[in-house]
């Protein structure tokens, strides 16, 4: 490859870096701490701010109003000027040369529509940083903290199951699957270094790494992934929703259940429909009367992925069922067409379609997703059900294990190490040890932006392990400059001494580093979750330091020594060397 090619293949390799870990330099540094925290906090939680602080600012802006109508909106609502200028574009209205307050409330229709405007702005908001918090770099239980959870295993539900209640092996066997199946949900989320071990002969107890978010907890913990297919009536559903809808507060008992009227017959069974509203949250939609047969279990279910139905773009979930469950559904479908089947998730449905055809092993599943939803989703049917399930005996958030003192001793024990690391290449090989420099501080940098991508939980571990590939990028760099020494003291021009210093020290880094690369393979498949970390950190150093040590020093000393040059290269700060 020419030069200019080399050039602008490291250039963009460095714009590509740069907008892989812009998110997690936005989370750390641009957003403020009283954001942070109240995204960190449930969906519920975040509506209830965003609503309570509309109220607020919406008194506050009539206070001003009926005082001085003419005064100019102040800074803290100036960001109601965009929304306040598209009420008037709608309205066939000229947007004022100035906002006073007296403009800026007349813009909007209603109070309500202000309210709105407000909501939306904090809204969106927390909601952002709540998603951006979630891909990002994130700290491990031994540098920030995290969640504990502690989950206890439901014998009485297990026995009204199986008629039999689990103890002793078999208990330990079931829980030890349910550890499985948790990991494997806890890995699909993104969820990185978790901490599932038992705990006494029935509990199971979970430290994650990360913002204490219930909610970012619950999404893995407790989503069994229950799904079945049921026939709907349409009659007393339309019946229901014409007495109910009207009338919520006749439709709930004093504990927020549904009430079932007495016209529904045995045999059928009153549900509620729910879609998520902007918050993410379930809200109640409408109500659906289901037949209790199950026309198709979950149990068949063999894979499930989110896709983009072609049609809208709308998120959907695609699933495989196996071959029992494709010969009960065909059989289905095929003797109720025209009929409406609902789909129903954890005791609430999610989706109602009508049946066109028959429908064989491959089932899509449509209904009012986001795209989070329909993943999630798919997580959890993927997953299936817990062979027993579990009951959340306690949930709280945990400071980091190693002490906010530790943290910092280690982080300076870095700093100074890398400082050193540094210091000595430039006063053992001069100015060729700036080169060195240059191209270490870009393996770091790739490093750092490779792991934000993948959004991995940095741990003691992970931070060892990026000490060891810094310093392993460093040992190629001497190879390399060792093979050049050896190169100029046999007299060679400058150019071919770069050259051969290089091509020898080519095969001799590559099989060191390959070779690491491998163990830290095998040590990432067999080894826990920490030993993972380490083995993730490393392999990605290597690969790293393999792309600047070989190409990007390289690269630099072409650009300084031509072909045609007689300038001697400075390998140490005494002359001639």
């Amino acid at each position: 490859m020419k030069k200019t090619g080399r050039i602008l293949l490291v250039i963009a390799v460095i714009a590509v870096c740069a907008l892989l870990l812009y998110p997690t330099i936005r989370w750390y540094l641009l957003v403020p701490e009283d954001v942070k925290d109240l995204a960190a906090g449930s969906s519920e939680s975040i509506r209830d701010y965003a609503r309570g602080q509309a109220s607020r600012e919406v008194q506050e802006l009539l206070d001003i109003l009926r005082q001085s109508p003419d005064v100019p909106v102040p800074d803290g609502f100036s960001y109601l000027a965009d929304d306040a200028g598209r009420a008037r574009k709608d309205r066939g209205l000229d947007e004022p040369s100035s906002w006073t307050v007296y403009e800026l409330l007349s813009s909007f229709p209603s109070e309500d529509g202000l309210f709105q405007a407000i909501e939306a702005h904090y809204r969106d908001t927390l909601l952002d940083a709540k998603r951006l918090s979630g891909n990002v770099l994130q700290l491990g239980l031994d540098l920030k903290g995290g969640m504990s959870v502690v989950l206890e295993a439901d014998l009485d539900a297990y026995e009204a199951l199986h008629g039999t209640r689990p103890s002793g092996s078999e208990l330990e066997s079931l829980l030890a699957d349910d550890i499985d199946i948790l990991t494997a949900r806890i890995d699909q989320f993104g969820v990185t270094e978790p901490d599932i071990r038992m705990q006494g002969s029935d509990q199971i107890l979970i430290e994650v790494p990360g913002d204490a978010d219930p909610e970012r907890v619950d999404s893995f913990l407790m989503s069994r992934g229950s799904l079945e297919f049921h026939l709907v009536d349409p009659v007393l559903t339309a019946r229901v929703n014409e007495e109910y809808l009207g009338h919520r507060s006749r439709a709930f008992d004093s504990d927020g259940r549904i009430i079932t009227p007495s016209y529904i017959p045995s045999g059928r069974t009153l549900l509620g429909y729910y879609v998520e509203d902007a918050y993410g949250i379930d809200e109640l939609q409408q109500f659906v009367v289901i037949y209790d047969d199950v026309a198709l279990d979950g149990v068949h279910l063999e894979s499930a992925r989110m896709e983009r139905n072609p049609q809208n773009n709308q998120p959907v979930v695609d699933f495989h069922l196996d071959s029992e469950g494709g010969r009960i559904f065909y059989a289905f479908t095929s003797s109720h067409i025209g009929q409406q089947l609902a789909v129903v998730m954890n005791g609430r449905v999610k989706s109602v379609a009508s049946i066109s055809s028959a429908i064989s092993q491959d089932v899509q599943l449509t209904g009012s997703f986001t795209q989070d939803e329909a993943a999630s989703l798919a997580v959890a049917l993927r997953t299936a059900s817990l062979p027993i399930d579990l009951t959340v005996v306690s949930q709280q958030g945990i400071g980091a294990t190693l002490g906010s003192d530790s943290v910092a001793v280690a982080a300076w024990a870095i700093l100074l190490g890398f400082v050193l690391v540094v210091a000595f290449m430039v006063i053992y090989y001069g100015p060729a040890g700036f080169i060195a420099d240059i191209a270490l501080l870009l393996n770091l940098f790739m490093m750092v932006a490779v792991l934000s991508a993948l959004h991995f939980t940095v741990t003691l571990s992970s931070v060892a392990g990026l000490v060891l590939t810094l310093g392993m990028a460093v040992d190629a760099n001497v190879i390399i400059y060792e093979r050049m020494k050896e190169e100029k003291a046999a007299g060679k021009r400058p150019y071919e001494v770069v050259r051969r210093g290089f091509d020898r020290a080519f095969w001799t880094i590559m099989d060191s580093n390959v070779t690491t690369i491998i163990a830290a393979v095998v040590l990432s498949v067999l080894g826990s979750s920490s030993v993972k970390g380490f083995a993730n950190t490393l392999a990605i150093g290597v690969t790293c330091s393999l792309f600047t040590a070989l190409f990007v020093t390289h690269l630099i000393f072409d650009c300084f020594v031509k072909e045609e040059s007689f300038s001697g290269i400075r390998l140490s700060w005494r002359r001639g060397r």
